[in-house]
């Protein structure tokens, strides 16, 4: 079962990113833009059809894949190049990968989430012996999470992971009491006792469930998103500090091994597709949103230029050379390679040990 997994694993990366890149196809071929090349996959060209003016394949590596468009990197000389577009043409052919992948994550939460009876959110259900902010001026047996250090809580869960990097020096956290928002600012982390047991953060987290109708279904979905988005940019902002680590980030070959441990470790066939299909959701929608990071070489970083172009424009009357931004991208892409390549070989060392 191992093996399934692993190439189910390798099948979802595989059509993530294939979804990625045909919503630039789409987009592309909607704004006019002449696309050279669509290709399933990387690496040896396995097959290929030419079809009008664009060659459509299917390469060895099923890993990712690409969209070539006309003159994406300089100006071609032909009016259908992608650098002789307007701003918003542009703008919308950048930004459709991601959107195409945000929406692939959502129609999976969605489609989890059909026969659900309802979702769960953090609610305050006890506290620690002695715990010393119960009360009306504290926190109380019911209170409902909102924020925890000005991070969202969307989802159960989400407050004990928050409370869980707080550095111990207080801690801001904002909970729905009554229908009302009471905010508390910094608040002594309490470690105590619960019957007897050491109290990680001075309180028993339990759960409330919102019940499912229509709009809440709807709502679910929303919250389910955003809760993705926030862990993806709350890891980059922990990573930037320090609090985690480089070893911590998985690629490729990580991803795989997580979707083939999640698989495993199921019950049954019907929890693991449950499970994997969960993860696809999860990892559809942070490709949505390291896509759009203004890093060069990616697409955000490319949606950046535009901006910066626009405003050399505006007041040079100017805009950047496509050199120069061809170089920066050229460059950034070797990084990110080589990045990936660190990554791809830490996750290759955990397997192996």
């Amino acid at each position: 079962m191992i093996i399934v997994f692993a190439l189910v694993a390798v099948f979802i990366f595989g059509f993530l990113v294939t979804i990625h890149e045909f919503g630039h196809f789409l987009a592309a071929r909607l704004c006019g833009v002449r696309v050279n090349e669509f290709s399933v996959g990387m690496g040896p060209c396995l097959w290929h059809r030419e079809t009008d003016e664009t060659q459509y394949s299917i390469r060895l590596l099923p890993i990712g894949g690409f969209c070539a468009l006309e003159g994406q990197d300089e100006d071609s000389g032909d009016r259908r190049s992608f650098t002789r577009q307007s701003f918003w043409k542009k703008f919308v052919i950048l930004s459709a990968g991601s959107f195409m992948n945000l929406l692939a994550g959502m129609i999976i939460i969605a489609m989890l989430f059909a026969g659900a009876s309802g979702f769960y959110v953090d609610q305050i259900s006890g506290f620690s012996e002695d715990f010393p902010l119960e009360g009306e001026s504290g926190l109380m047996v019911g209170d409902v999470f909102y924020k925890v250090d000005g991070w969202r809580t969307y989802l159960r869960g989400d407050a004990a992971m928050l409370l869980s990097f707080n550095d111990g020096q207080g801690v801001d956290i904002e909970v729905i009491r009554n229908g009302k928002k009471i905010v508390l600012e910094d608040l002594p982390l309490y470690r105590g006792t619960y019957d007897g047991q050491p109290g990680r953060f001075g309180l028993l987290i339990g759960e409330m469930q919102i019940p499912t109708s229509f709009l809440t279904k709807l709502r679910f979905i929303g919250y389910q998103t955003l809760d993705f988005i926030q862990q993806m940019w709350f890891s980059l902002v922990q990573l930037a500090r320090g609090t985690m680590g480089v070893q911590e980030l998985s690629g490729p070959v990580g991803i795989v091994s997580i979707i083939t441990e999640v698989g495993t470790a199921s019950e049954s066939a019907a929890s693991a597709a449950r499970d994997i299909a969960y993860f696809a959701a999860l990892i559809a929608i942070n490709l949505a949103v390291m896509n759009m990071l203004p890093i060069p070489a990616l697409d955000g970083g490319r949606i950046f230029f535009l901006l910066v172009d626009a405003a050399a424009l505006l007041l040079f009357r100017r805009k950047v050379p496509e050199k120069w931004q061809a170089a920066v991208n050229a460059a950034c892409f070797m990084l990110l390679m080589g990045m990936m390549a660190l990554v791809t070989l830490h996750d290759v060392t955990k397997l192996v040990m």
